[in-house]
């Protein structure tokens, strides 16, 4: 929860529209603003404070304790200017706050932390446990220094540039060491503990034997990413205590499910009990994995508890992003998100340049010329099965006519795939043209690179036949002069000559060109491959130069029918 505090009128108003905006998210604190910080301070997660920044840190100071476990605060001005991230930069989330509260509020995001400041990634913000000596590290990458990854797994971390070799290291580890005076600690989530436990297993019996297999085992606890039994054990109470108490969640299967896993030690006790010869090693196997610790029993006599341990490989990460038509508003928040946490970048060389101020120190930019989608496709996925995060960019939307396509053709189950949708050339287009779009529309590409020109012909026929909008991509290039003539003149088959035909060039770009002409007058020999071509159907219109494709509401047409 976000605690609201203010203390005067100005206050009050930002305070409100922040809580209208994010009403399950927050809660108004009223009342003198010392006392209000000080039961929200103890209350809630965040605070945002709409006080001046000396009289915040003044009521908080007799507050602070534990970086690690003290609010994230933010503080906004009275008038509404600037959200400063005050505390709690990275381990209170204050920093991403800011960020949020500046964007809702129309104000200027103010973060110090010095990673932030210089674009790096904090070694405490990678979303994995972290121990050691995060300072000293992390004022070596801010100073330039090498340091070292020593990634005993791999797995899909945001990008940090690191070196081969350096004093100072980085250690990605699911074992049960302790870092050195210039190390830190990464913990991935890689273990599974497989649970089994007799009808009323005492809590401190299961969690002691996952404790102590895990200590014996030589592995961190930290590491741990679920625990896994089977369905029939879903409401165990010293099992989902077991869970809870290790912050981690209980996953069940059902128990044909866990009898067709392979394991080293069935036993015809559980199989009698709950229908599988395995519960623990078939839990923790059930998604794949390296068995470390086979099937060990609790010391208990009788024994009520039995857990096996897994090491699951770490799944790659390929987001396909969508960067827009060009113009750099036009790049999602979500899209730019994705290129800062991407520690490979594939795309084409000019979408590259496009976003290149985007890109985080540390990431490996991936970039090749025209013709080389098959190859870029291929590289994004197998980088992604050798355990990192990568983005794979493609303009407008990367679904459309774009990489993810060909990417995801190559791409299997054992990599996960996040796609980020983009703006595409054709609602850019359509949003400088007008409304040209405001009926049933198709897109339809006049390449016949890849796909046959017959093929082509036969759907610019049939969207004719229909009467559909139609958003030509890739009509016309110096090798390719024939085919937007020949489309055009299939339209004109169905349609009359003052049909109202937009031509939009370079969409959203510093050098956007728009024509608003008719498929009588359209002169193919004025487009090129960066032009957008949209042409009306019968019911599209020139209304003050804008084009216009009528939704076809009733009401437009007959004002009594919506009485």
């Amino acid at each position: 929860m976000i605690g609201l505090i203010s203390a005067t009128a100005a206050g009050a108003a930002a305070r409100d529209r922040l809580a209208a905006a994010w009403p399950d998210r927050t809660r108004v604190y009223e009342g003198p603003a010392g006392e209000a910080i000080r039961t929200a301070f103890a209350e809630c997660e965040q605070l945002v404070c709409f006080l001046a920044t000396g009289a915040t840190v003044r009521l908080l100071a007799p507050l602070l304790g534990d970086k690690a476990a003290d609010p994230g605060v933010v503080c906004v001005d009275e008038g509404g200017r600037f959200a400063v991230s005050l505390i709690g930069g990275h381990g209170g989330g204050a920093n991403e706050l800011a960020y949020q509260v500046a964007e809702l509020l129309g104000a200027e995001p103010v973060v110090t932390t010095a990673t932030d400041a210089v674009g790096l990634t904090g070694l405490d913000t990678l979303g994995l446990p972290v121990e050691g000596a995060v300072a000293a590290v992390s004022r070596a990458l801010l100073d330039g220094e090498p340091v070292a990854l020593d990634a005993e797994l791999a797995w899909p971390l945001p990008p940090v540039p690191f070196a081969e070799q350096g004093a100072y290291r980085v250690r990605v580890t699911d074992r049960d060491v302790q870092p050195g005076p210039q190390e830190v600690l990464l913990r991935p989530p890689s273990l599974v503990v497989g649970v089994g436990a007799s009808k009323g297993a005492p809590v401190a019996e299961v969690l002691g034997l996952i404790e102590g297999t895990l200590r014996e085992a030589g592995l961190s606890v930290r590491s741990v990413a679920e625990l896994a039994t089977v369905d029939a054990k879903s409401e165990e109470p010293g099992i989902v205590a077991a869970a809870e108490r290790l912050g981690v969640p209980l996953v069940t299967y059902p128990a044909d499910e866990l009898a067709s896993v392979p394991v080293p030690n069935p036993s015809d006790a559980p199989l009698a009990a709950v229908g599988t010869p395995s519960v623990a090693e078939a839990a923790a196997l059930r998604r794949g994995g390296e068995l470390l610790v086979p099937k060990r029993k609790s010391a208990a006599q009788p024994a009520m508890a039995t857990c096996a341990v897994v090491r699951r490989p770490g799944r790659g990460r390929l987001a396909v992003v969508g960067i827009g038509p060009g113009a750099r508003d036009l790049v999602t928040p979500r899209a730019a998100a994705e290129l800062r946490r991407a520690s490979v970048l594939v795309g084409l060389d000019q979408y590259v340049d496009q976003i290149r101020d985007l890109i985080r120190p540390g990431t490996r930019v991936l970039e090749s010329g025209l013709g080389a989608e098959e190859e870029r496709a291929r590289t994004a996925v197998a980088e992604a099965r050798q355990g990192h995060a990568v983005a794979l960019i493609g303009s407008g939307d990367a679904g459309v006519y774009a990489m993810a396509s060909p990417a995801l053709a190559e791409a299997s189950d054992d990599i996960d795939v996040v796609g980020v949708p983009g703006v595409t050339a054709a609602l850019a287009a359509g949003a400088v043209l007008g409304a040209p779009l405001g009926h049933d529309h198709v897109s339809i590409s006049l390449s016949d690179l890849h796909t046959p020109w017959e093929v082509i012909e036969r759907r610019v026929r049939a969207a004719a036949e229909a009467d559909i909008v139609v958003t030509f991509y890739n009509p016309r290039s110096r090798g390719r002069d024939w085919q937007l003539p020949k489309a055009l003149a299939v339209l004109a088959d169905h349609r009359e000559p003052e049909t109202p035909v937009g031509v939009v060039r370079n969409a959203s770009r510093p050098d956007e060109s728009v024509r608003l002409t008719t498929l009588a007058a359209l002169d193919p020999a004025t487009v090129d491959m960066m032009t957008v071509v949209t042409v009306g159907n019968t019911a599209t219109r020139n209304i003050a130069g804008r084009m216009v494709t009528p939704r076809g509401y009733r009401w437009q047409h007959t004002p009594e029918e919506a009485r």
